[in-house]
């Protein structure tokens, strides 16, 4: 039976060995594969049932947002993810990288997922729960990443969990500090912790674009902002998709790793200076959102992303240059 998903991925290379062996996985699973490219890169993308979006046509698009975002930046993805919602049934999309594939575990996920929920009033390094080495997720503040303490688990329940995340092994999603300084060449976590683990509404953490599930009441929340850092877009974007879910009494679930990353070379003092921005500002913008006023109601999302942009906006995180490209990507949902 098909399943009503997409995948999307960004990039500027060939298919790498990574995305052949998850369009393998995907194709028998039945879900589609969406690339977008970029200045760099392939004019052509050779894989079957593959929808590849060169730059030529993104700009040729009827997409408001196209003709906005900046050429070289990851945020070119926002225009996979409109492709995808082009489909009025879609149910998920699953969005990921070129240098991560499915291990033999991988399966497409359901929005309703058995979890044992976690509760935390503040921030919460979710690593600790499928990891007993100091390690912790790309976006977690600095000064917190030696705060200890007991942590209690309730018992499993299936909940409702419209951004799902899987952790990756080998090369686990960390930041240039980690790895400059901690960092193995490979990493795994520990294999005896198995279960999902579901961050109740007030329990801050990063995610990332790495391996994440959205499902339809999320989609809004897609959007990755352009005017910061390649390093902090989908990460920031994690923390405004996690400040409006709550206000829906919704939380994100992060799964235990099942897919690997073969990791794309990188330079690591590069991604410490993209990183810096967050390094300084993770904690003030968790403040800045937790002190919103947010509509509960779905029918509201795209109000509450506004108002959030806006409050970042005032407090310089983002220039005012991002509203413009927010409003294009709500017009061109709205259009779909």
């Amino acid at each position: 039976m098909k399943r009503n998903a997409t995948c999307v991925v960004t990039t500027i290379q060939e298919p790498t060995e990574s995305v052949r062996l998850l369009h393998e996985r995907l194709s028998r699973e039945q879900i589609n594969l969406i690339v977008v490219g970029d200045k760099k890169g392939p004019a052509r993308f050779e894989l079957p049932n593959t929808k590849f979006l060169s730059l030529d046509e993104q700009l040729q698009s009827n997409f408001k947002l196209a003709l906005l975002l900046p050429t070289g930046h990851y945020s070119r993805k926002n225009l996979g993810y409109l492709e995808a919602l082009r489909d009025p049934e879609l149910a998920a999309i699953y969005d990921t990288d070129d240098d991560n594939f499915p291990d033999p575990r991988w399966r497409s996920k359901d929005v309703c997922v058995e979890v044992r929920t976690l509760r935390h009033n503040g921030w919460f390094n979710i690593y600790r729960c499928f990891s007993r080495t100091m390690i912790w997720p790309r976006g977690f503040p600095l000064n917190r990443i030696h705060d200890t303490g007991s942590f209690a688990r309730e018992a499993p329940q299936s909940v409702y969990s419209p951004i799902q995340q899987l952790l990756c092994n080998d090369a686990p999603d960390v930041d240039a500090v980690w790895r400059l300084t901690v960092g193995q060449k490979l990493f795994l976590f520990d294999s005896d912790s198995a279960e999902p683990i579901h961050l109740a509404p007030g329990t801050w953490c990063p995610f990332n674009s790495q391996a994440t599930w959205w499902f339809a009441d999320a989609f809004p929340l897609l959007y990755l902002p352009s005017t910061c850092t390649f390093r902090m877009t989908d990460i920031w974007r994690s923390f405004i998709a996690q400040r409006c879910l709550w206000e829906l009494g919704m939380g994100v679930t992060f799964h235990p790793p099942i897919v690997i990353q073969d990791r794309n070379a990188h330079n690591l003092m590069k991604d410490f200076e993209d990183e810096i921005p967050g390094y300084l500002h993770n904690e003030s913008i968790a403040q800045t959102l937790s002190a919103l006023s947010l509509n509960p109601s779905k029918t509201a999302i795209a109000d509450n992303l506004i108002k959030c942009y806006e409050s970042l906006i005032a407090k310089n995180i983002f220039p005012k240059e991002e509203m413009p490209l927010l409003c294009a990507w709500l017009d061109d949902l709205q259009s779909l």
